[in-house]
């Protein structure tokens, strides 16, 4: 018996097929990049929150700020949704997000309780997030390679 005979060779086939899908991968993309596009477009729609967001982590100019991070959010997800430079979208993305998870989740700084926790808890899924575009990265540097 082999390690997955659990599972017959047509099932683990359609299974195979539903996940390599165009679909599926363009749907995986767009999802791992979700907050990355909604993020900039609240960004935009709110230009005001997005200038009091900029303040509130010391970034300054504002302006500068909050529209630099509209062009490169927007941008390297286009890149990695598109697979447009995809390793290069996701390799940025990845250092973003580890960036600002270490200026905005400053768990360690925080008084015991439930924003400690919560701040906690989103710390490490920005990192796990962060992983995931590592993934990305890897897979689409290796493909590249012929691998």
């Amino acid at each position: 018996m082999t390690r997955h005979s659990h599972m017959s060779n047509p099932v683990r086939s359609r299974l195979a097929r539903i996940v390599a899908s165009p679909i599926t991968r363009t749907a995986s993309l767009l999802a791992l990049c979700a907050a990355y596009i909604q993020g900039p477009l609240n960004k935009i729609f709110d230009f005001n929150g997005a200038l009091a967001e900029m303040d509130h982590f010391g970034l300054h100019p504002a302006a500068f700020f909050a529209v630099a991070v509209i062009v490169f959010e927007l941008t390297a997800s286009a890149m990695v949704v598109s697979g447009f430079f995809r390793w290069a979208g996701a390799l940025a993305l990845a250092a973003f997000t580890l960036m600002a998870t270490f200026i905005a989740l400053r768990f360690w700084e925080m008084a015991p309780g439930m924003d400690r926790m919560m701040a906690t808890n989103a710390f490490f899924e920005h990192v796990g997030l962060a992983g995931a575009f590592l993934f990305v990265a890897a897979f689409d540097l290796a493909k590249g390679a012929g691998k």
